[in-house]
């Protein structure tokens, strides 16, 4: 059996519906666009691992609305990400790529749909009704 991982991403969202989006610097799918997330820390719930993910790539301090839904893929390793994703709220700080981000910024709909998104990302958004202005 393939080693499960468990990961977390955060749906962010500013004033204007716009979705806060990030473009992969690291393998899997470097130079492709996603929210934010990464691996779960030992010992660290799915929430509070969106948390830290979406400061560490965004310099953005959120906090955790809701649970958005889950999504499964392959790790390039042969095992299987286990991502849950939240929908989560803007605290305080200014938008920086950080991290393993190579660019952050906020996306209408229009925009995303000029963006290379990691597969996968653009259905689960739209299952979940989390999809930008």
């Amino acid at each position: 059996m393939s080693a499960r991982v468990p990961c977390a991403g955060g749906v962010v969202f500013d004033e204007t519906a716009r979705l806060l989006m990030i473009c992969r610097g690291q393998p899997p799918s470097a130079g492709s666009w996603s929210i934010p997330g990464g691996r779960c820390l030992p010992g660290e719930s799915p929430a509070a691992a969106c948390v830290r993910e979406v400061a560490e790539e965004t310099g953005l301090q959120v906090r955790v609305v809701r649970y958005a839904g889950r999504v499964e893929r392959a790790a390039p390793s042969g095992g299987v990400y286990v991502i849950d994703d939240f929908a989560c709220r803007v605290l305080a700080g200014e938008l920086a790529a950080g991290d393993d981000a190579a660019d952050a910024r906020w996306v209408t709909r229009a925009e995303m749909a000029h963006l290379e998104l990691v597969p996968g990302l653009y259905a689960a958004l739209e299952e979940w009704g989390l999809l930008p202005a």
